[in-house]
């Protein structure tokens, strides 16, 4: 048996759109420009706001396009062979909740939409919490030894 039931692609594609969204998330905050990272040369394009948001929304593309993959799978084979760890039933419940609330802020930065503050607040909050959760756990799963969504039946 092998030790992972999915491709390695699978796993490299959700690593380069978790870790380009960490990067393009924290960029969305002036921190580049803060911390003079826009004075390191090749690393001027991390201070332009606009190209960072076009570059979040095509890792966030990625993700959704590898949980769809790997749910569509999970329906079709997977649930049969193989369990949710602990963690990783956490770390899917958090991906969840970030999908849905980044969904929200799509739908929050639409020009026809206007919101109460209140609830743009909150819906900025909790997608900085969860995307902070799921490094927890991610850092949890690493620190345990058992980094693994799944394991066989």
């Amino acid at each position: 048996m092998r030790a992972r039931p999915y491709t390695p692609w699978i796993v490299r594609l959700y690593l380069v759109s978790v870790t380009g969204l960490a990067v393009t998330g924290l960029l969305h905050m002036p921190l580049a420009e803060r911390y003079a990272l826009t004075e390191v040369p090749g690393l001027g394009w991390t201070g332009d706001f606009y190209l960072v948001h076009r570059l979040h929304y095509l890792f966030a593309a990625l993700l959704l396009f590898t949980a769809g993959l790997s749910s569509i799978n999970w329906l079709l084979g997977w649930k049969d062979r193989l369990a949710l760890t602990r963690l990783g039933a956490v770390r899917v419940a958090i991906l969840g909740g970030l999908m849905v609330s980044g969904g929200l802020r799509m739908y929050r930065n639409l020009p026809s939409v206007t919101l109460d503050p209140v609830l743009v607040v909150l819906i900025e909050w909790v997608h900085l919490g969860l995307a902070g959760a799921l490094g927890v756990a991610v850092l949890a799963a690493a620190l345990r030894g058992g980094s693994a969504y799944v394991r066989w039946r």
